[in-house]
């Protein structure tokens, strides 16, 4: 049967993914299912059967058409670069690829402290140091507001080779990226930006702009975020001016599978078409429907319940964001996500003073309109009095730093107590998830703050993860001599 897709004529993958199943085929290739797993079990049939590869796939297996390269020429043309991939790993994948094209082992790079855990095993296998950059905290929400310019100029005397920034933060800030930018370049410091939740930026007057549009290197940012593609599906893009095109595309062979699947790759390819035909129009109902649901569940509480663009300097803040602000309701997000589960609803993350619920093109207005009611609801029934927030963990601590990561992460190690582990080296990467920033992280003294603030985070009911004990009754710990 063919698919008539509206976007079927401007992407070349997505093209090449539905022509595969109107034909007919007998593949001696992998994917062993070979499409036809129904007939072993419905089940399984069910779940792989609409699996094709690259490889044999969307093109022949010697690559023959050229279909992804042209698909991503046609992405690297929209977002203003010279250099794309398609990953098939996620923002995980592009950001450990385009780090470990930066330099060489020993080699310093600016980073933000609220980085994704992928950036720093990236840091690891690459062997670079990092220059760590602490953003400013909002006094009133207790939220990172970006990195300021002053922490940029600190940076750069220390001569990195690249200034990597997450961007947005995950509840939806963005620093001043114009200056900082600027500064970098006046050094020749190329500039790396993890946009992994703001893959809609840039297409929309009301959205803040995307980062190549301010003169960023790179980007990296996921398709299956805010974006509707397949999961793990991301995009590399950048500008080879001061990145070189030959180290980028070394490393992000080095670090993809050699069997990319066809699906996510041809969901990169059709949310680029979605965005460059009917971006405006699909954003711009979202947005709106974001702005009613905040609205209608405003309107029932006197106190400022959700972080909003007014919160923030101008351009500083993701409209699309939904942050509920559990504190100005003296309740616990962690107990609204539970009584929302019950009913049938998933929010993206929640911690005692914060959710965050995730709005993407896929939402309707009926969607919205279910969650104000059912919202209202269980918040009406939690609320007592506001307190004041308190500044999440992931984003409050600052590191000492003892010995390089990669060092630590070579090292003889043992587990301890978390009494003993205090004053010791963490061997582990330990964060909440959501977001994945890290509270300690592979060479850095487990403080106090630390051991009992994720043991308290924990028993509150948010994920720790990464920790080789996950009770977090011991500690991985650097062995001493």
């Amino acid at each position: 049967m063919k698919i008539n897709s509206q976007l079927r004529s401007s992407a070349p993958l997505l093209d090449a993914y539905l022509s595969y199943f109107e034909v007919s085929h007998t593949p001696f290739t992998i994917p062993g299912h070979k499409q036809r797993a129904t007939q072993i079990d419905q089940g399984l049939g069910a779940l792989v059967d609409s699996d094709i590869p690259l490889y044999g796939g969307l093109d022949e297996i010697k690559l023959t058409n050229q279909v992804l390269k042209a698909s991503e020429s046609l992405a690297a043309q929209l977002w203003g670069a010279d250099f794309a991939r398609f990953s098939t790993g996620g923002s995980t994948h592009a950001n450990q690829a385009v780090i470990l094209a930066l330099g060489k082992p020993g080699d310093k790079v600016a980073l933000s402290r609220t980085a994704h855990r992928s950036v720093l095993s990236a840091l690891v296998l690459a062997g670079l140091e990092p220059i760590w950059l602490t953003p400013d905290i909002d006094a009133t929400t207790g939220v990172p507001v970006g990195i300021p310019l002053s922490e940029v100029k600190r940076a750069v005397k220390e001569n990195p080779v690249a200034l990597l920034l997450t961007e947005p933060g995950y509840l939806g800030t963005i620093s001043d990226l114009a200056p900082l930018i600027k500064k970098a370049h006046d050094h020749s410091i190329p500039v790396i930006v993890d946009a992994a939740w703001g893959g809609h930026f840039g297409f929309h007057a009301d959205l803040p702009k995307h980062v190549m549009q301010l003169g960023a290197d790179a980007l990296i940012t996921s398709v299956h975020k805010t974006l509707p593609g397949y999961s793990a599906s991301a995009l590399l893009l950048a500008r080879t001016n001061l990145l070189s095109a030959d180290r980028l595309e070394q490393s992000f062979e080095t670090t993809h599978t050699t069997s990319p699947a066809g699906a996510p790759l041809a969901s990169i390819d059709a949310v680029r078409a979605l965005l460059q035909t009917r971006g405006p129009e699909l954003i711009g109902a979202m947005l709106a429907n974001i702005a009613e649901f905040k609205a209608a569940v405003q309107a029932n509480f006197d106190l400022p319940i959700f972080l909003n663009t007014n919160d923030f300097p101008a351009g500083r803040f993701d409209p699309a964001k939904i942050v509920l602000r559990a504190n100005q309701l003296g309740a616990s997000g962690i107990e609204i996500e539970k009584a929302l589960i019950e009913n049938g609803i998933r929010v993206e993350m929640a911690d005692r003073d914060t959710l965050v619920f995730l709005a993407t093109l896929a939402d309707t207005k009926e969607d919205f309109q279910k969650l104000a009611i059912v919202l209202v609801t269980i918040l009406k029934k939690v609320a007592t009095q506001p307190r004041e927030s308190a500044t999440a963990l992931s984003w409050s601590v600052i590191p000492q730093v003892a010995i390089s990561m990669r060092d630590a992460y070579f090292a003889d190690t043992e587990l301890v107590s978390a009494t003993a582990a205090i004053g010791r080296t963490s061997a582990d990467l330990i964060a909440p998830y959501p977001p994945g920033v890290a509270v300690v992280a592979p060479g850095e003294v487990l403080t106090q703050q630390i051991v009992s603030g994720l043991i308290t985070s924990q028993k509150a009911g948010v994920r720790i993860a990464y920790a080789t004990d996950p009770t977090l009754a011991n500690f991985r710990v650097v062995k001493t001599r």
